[in-house]
């Protein structure tokens, strides 16, 4: 995977400038976190990363093409009342080796297997999503990352109100995504676990900050409020 390198790039959601002139890079096999207060557009950066918004002015190269890029939103775009299986739910991860509409084939059921024993939820897998506890369908959501296999993993804020067993569990997987030489970026608003987690840091508020190895960018920076 390349680089991913911005350049001047200003992004709208509706009529709001959400964020100005970002520039800098998302070096290939890094594992960045994204800082700043509430409405700093870190969720913006996110979305534009992914393709959901487009830069108003600017450029960004480097972007690997859609089915390399996982993208893990703050609020589950799931509607539980639908009653899919666990087992189900992360076999479907891996609809790019299958195709969306076909059935889920024996291979992407084994592989949902062993990505349930990675995040321990094979003893959960005919359970029902509205069945599991947040931090249980975290683990579920982070399973059906592993069956996407994505160069680019974009995480927004994916610790919120889970318990410390899970965070744990789900930074081991993280860094070994790192170590697989994944371009990892996640939006996190804990700075000792930027600090423990991730090499780099970008700090935002709508425009850059600071933007570098961690202790660096969070030193350079007088915090007032992070979220």
């Amino acid at each position: 995977m390349n680089d991913i390198a911005l350049k001047d790039v200003s992004v709208l959601r509706g009529t709001v400038l959400a964020l100005t002139e970002i520039s800098g890079i998302f070096s290939s096999g890094s594992l960045t976190a994204i800082l700043g207060p509430n409405g700093a557009g870190k969720t913006t950066l996110l979305d534009t990363l992914a393709g959901r918004l487009q830069p108003a002015t600017g450029v960004i190269a480097g972007l690997p093409s859609p089915p390399n890029t996982s993208y893990l939103q703050q609020v589950p775009q799931l509607d539980l009342r639908v009653p899919v299986t666990v087992l189900d739910f992360v076999a479907m991860g891996a609809w790019r080796m299958h195709g969306a509409f076909r059935d889920i084939e024996r291979q992407a059921l084994e592989s949902a297997l062993d990505a349930l024993r990675t995040v321990g939820l094979l003893d959960l897998q005919l359970r029902t999503l509205d069945e599991l506890s947040s931090g249980q369908l975290q683990r579920a959501r982070f399973a059906q990352l592993i069956q996407q296999q994505s160069q680019l993993i974009l995480l927004d804020e994916p610790f919120n109100a889970i318990d410390e067993e899970t965070t744990a569990m789900l930074t081991s997987l993280i860094a070994r995504w790192h170590a697989d030489s994944r371009t990892i970026i996640v939006v996190l608003h804990d700075r000792e676990l930027a600090r423990a987690l991730c090499p780099h840091a970008l700090v935002l508020d709508r425009q850059v900050i600071s933007w570098g190895p961690t202790e660096q960018s969070l030193a350079a920076h007088r915090w007032r409020h992070v979220a």
